[in-house]
């Protein structure tokens, strides 16, 4: 599930709402602005809430924007484990896709809207030396994070693409790096790719630990793992007035699953209240459905 929130300083609450509720998150950042001062306020709603994340740099295709100027702002600004996963092919008018330092392939994005994604083993020409600087920088990131594996490293032996990347995803898991991406969501370039990192490096919910909460017929504290079989618990994170449906309630599950037409206990006012409906939202979108599993919002 992807929760997209404004980064305007007008929408606060909608930010530290989700936050309560995400796993990971995907913060976006504007190429030629770099860190703008809501950004850092909003980072630290998600340094409170222990969020792993991901950076994005877009509007890489805007006159005057600048990558590096960008990715040193989030040094400088935000945290000093960010690390570059990408460079930009070209950028202004220039920029035509993205690089990927781990497989040393170059992307490109071609078709209607940049539909097709197309991977190149060339590196463009005159970005050989970037590569090799700092592709070595992002595995030393990495390998300092697993001892046996930052022996080999030393010794002269690279780890393999599945290695370093199940070894980042851990470290991104433990907030220990923050990758950066780069792109142009206008132009639909770079976006698939951010996709794919967050399958491949965010928390899936069973990687968080499992949440507590206090039972409130014994007043003790009880923990719930993100599973199937464990009994039904969700938290209602936001209500809205929908002009076609009536009042909608969002809410995450975090354990057991529940069909629609049962009844649920409200811990709030202590009376039970039955699930109607279950819609599954999608911008202005809905889907009906039968039933939600853990994890799912």
């Amino acid at each position: 599930n992807v929760i997209d929130t404004p980064g305007h300083i007008d929408f606060t609450a909608e930010v530290q709402r989700s936050m309560r509720v995400l796993d990971g998150a995907v913060v976006v950042f504007d190429g030629v602005a770099g860190v703008e001062p809501q950004s850092e306020t909003n980072w630290r709603y998600a340094d409170d809430g222990n969020v792993p994340r991901i950076c994005f740099i877009n509007k890489l295709d805007r006159t005057g924007a600048s990558f590096e100027r960008s990715y040193q702002s989030i040094l400088d600004r935000l945290t000093k484990n960010a690390v570059r996963m990408q460079l930009p092919i070209g950028e202004e008018d220039a920029h035509e896709g993205v690089l990927d330092l781990l497989s040393k392939k170059a992307i490109y994005f071609e078709g209607e809207m940049g539909k097709d994604v197309v991977y190149k083993d060339e590196i463009p020409a005159g970005m050989e030396a970037d590569v090799e600087k700092y592709r070595g920088e992002l595995i030393e990131k990495i390998v300092e994070n697993d001892e046996a594996m930052m022996n080999a490293y030393l010794d002269g032996n690279e780890p393999s693409l599945d290695e370093l990347k199940a070894t980042l995803r851990k470290a991104v898991i433990a907030n220990d790096i923050v990758p950066v991406l780069c792109g142009s969501a206008l132009k639909n370039k770079g976006v698939q790719v951010v996709l794919d990192a967050v399958v491949d490096y965010l928390p899936a919910p069973t990687d968080v630990p499992p949440v507590t909460g206090t039972n409130p017929k014994t007043e003790e504290e009880e923990v719930r793992k993100a599973s199937d079989e464990e009994p039904f618990c969700a938290l209602a994170f936001k209500l809205q007035t929908d002009p076609f449906v009536g009042a909608l309630t969002f809410f995450r599950v975090y354990s057991g699953t529940i069909k629609a037409g049962s009844y649920i206990y409200n811990a709030n006012t202590g009376n039970k209240e039955r699930l109607g409906r279950i819609v599954r939202l999608q911008a202005d979108k809905r889907e009906e459905v039968d039933e939600v599993y853990a994890g799912e919002i």
